[in-house]
């Protein structure tokens, strides 16, 4: 008997998948997975790449050193298991982590996996090695790591600047897979080679991504499948349609809202639904260094204007949470309460104030029924981004601020943000995404890369995340260094308008 599970990421999507009963699951061999994916990435390189439509599914290409567990919900440092590496351990200083690797691996081309890979993967991402990564949006994770060192074919050690317990958190994430010496950037985007239970076959854009069984997969007995199909589907309706229709055993989370969810019960009775709390947070970044959005009273009458529960009830039917920079409880360990939360500009509870004081600000900077200013909001051209989009600029029409959507393609979309592309003439420009957080929300790298990550159009909260990361967490407990986070006032907090 076949059932589908279901599975709604609160600001991300549905993901649904066609079951079998469990005691056959276990046993199965063979078959192909087909899955469609709603958006179509620039190419097949994790390290290059920002969104997990290309993650996703090179991650059973690629392997990492490490990886959290994948069966428990709530990642943290205690559920991080081997891949590449055997074990790992930390010198008494705190500084130097050393990793034990596996042996016997073989790189899909029939190559030796060694500690040199593991080298040459973190030294592309800092950028010390000859060649270089086109784009590189985790390149500031590393900040603090000094060197890679290998000792022979099967020990490595990661050499840091200062003392980071949550450093091996980075390397869990899906986002940190380890790439071979002898295959060039290049062709990691068009063509990856990995060690993982699935060999890249193609990838044509807007149309398809193919991977295949690896039978000298170096874990026994894995992978089950035989391959692996996704479909590039940017239509959220004919991507629904065929599902139903079986053309499809698994959707891709953020495709469908709650109100799309409920139609495809109706059309699949055997569903099964969960709404676990998610990871994606919805915000909007303005590049605080270009005109008028240097002035802080108009981010200010910005962040006073947003109606947040008026997103999360259209969006997501009230199933949202708000939130400042860090994943709310209960899928986050560091996300401010809510009593702090509500304190911040734009997050109090009387909205018909807030918006009051917007409009004032806006009149004393010149603007009014009569003289409004002129915006493009550009977002990434996928419904989970260009819905909020439209809100957003229904919302800002309230204090004399007219807004123009943007949609960018995917493969533009990142690149356009770290160039900082300049608004047409006669336009401003702001911009509206979903950020996911890294994967592990164990505070220091997830603050840092959280930060880092748009330092290039709004640069927020240095002061305070310089703060902690000098020193704080080094020496304080995990309920210790929330209540000092929490507690720390920073102008960032303040800017930030989510």
């Amino acid at each position: 008997m076949k059932r589908v599970l279901c599975a709604f990421i609160a600001a991300g999507g549905l993901l649904c998948v066609i079951l079998v009963a469990a005691p056959a699951l276990a046993q199965k061999q063979g078959g192909i997975l087909r899955q469609y994916i709603n958006d179509s990435p620039a190419g097949m390189s994790i390290h290059e790449e920002t969104t997990v439509v290309a993650e996703r599914p090179m991650m059973a290409v690629m392997n990492n050193l490490v990886l959290f567990d994948q069966h428990v919900a709530q990642n943290s440092l205690s559920d991080i298991l081997p891949e590449l590496a055997t074990d790992w351990a930390w010198d008494e200083d705190g500084i130097k982590l050393v990793f034990h690797l596996r042996q016997g691996v073989k790189w899909h081309d029939g190559r030796p996996f060694t500690a040199a890979d593991i080298k040459c993967t973190w030294d592309l991402i800092q950028g010390k090695s000859a060649e270089r990564l086109r784009v590189n949006p985790r390149k500031s994770w590393y900040a603090n790591l000094a060197e890679v060192v290998p000792n022979g074919d099967y020990e490595v050690t990661f050499v840091l600047k200062r003392p980071q317990p949550a450093f091996i958190a980075l390397l869990a994430t899906g986002m940190s897979p380890v790439y071979p010496c002898h295959v060039s950037p290049a062709q990691m985007r068009q063509h990856p080679i990995g060690t993982g239970p699935f060999k890249f076959v193609e990838f044509k854009p807007n149309e398809f991504i193919k991977v295949v069984k690896n039978p000298d997969y170096w874990k026994p007995d894995l992978p089950h499948l035989d391959a692996i199909e996704y479909t590039l589907l940017h239509n959220r309706s004919t991507a629904i349609l065929a599902f139903v229709a079986g053309k499809y055993e698994l959707t891709f989370a953020g495709t469908l809202t709650i109100a799309l969810t409920r139609d495809l019960q109706k059309q699949r009775p055997d569903a099964v639904c969960e709404l676990p709390p998610g990871s994606v947070s919805t915000n909007l970044i303005i590049n605080r260094e270009k005109p008028p959005f240097d002035n802080p009273e108009l981010r200010r009458a910005m962040s006073l204007a947003l109606d947040r529960q008026a997103f999360i009830d259209i969006v997501t039917e009230g199933k949202g949470l708000r939130a400042a920079a860090m994943q709310p409880p209960p899928g986050g360990q560091w996300g401010m309460p809510l009593d702090m939360l509500e304190k911040l500009p734009g997050y109090e509870p009387d909205f018909a104030g807030n918006r009051e004081k917007a409009r004032e600000i806006m009149k004393k900077l010149g603007y009014g029924p009569d003289k409004r200013m002129q915006i493009k909001v550009t977002t990434r051209d996928v419904p989970p981004y260009r819905d909020p989009a439209v809100i957003l600029i229904d919302q800002l029409k309230e204090i004399y601020i007219d807004g123009e959507l943007e949609p960018v393609d995917t493969a533009q979309w990142y690149p356009k943000v770290q160039r900082k592309d300049p608004s047409p003439l006669g336009a401003h420009k702001v911009r509206w995404r979903s950020t996911i957080l890294p994967a592990s929300d164990q505070g220091e790298p997830a603050m840092n890369a959280f930060y880092e990550h748009h330092q290039d159009s709004i640069r927020f909260g240095y002061r305070c995340v310089d703060r902690i990361l000098s020193g704080t967490l080094r020496s304080l407990s995990l309920l210790e260094a929330v209540a000092t986070n929490l507690s720390t006032p920073t102008s960032g907090a303040q800017d930030r308008i989510r």
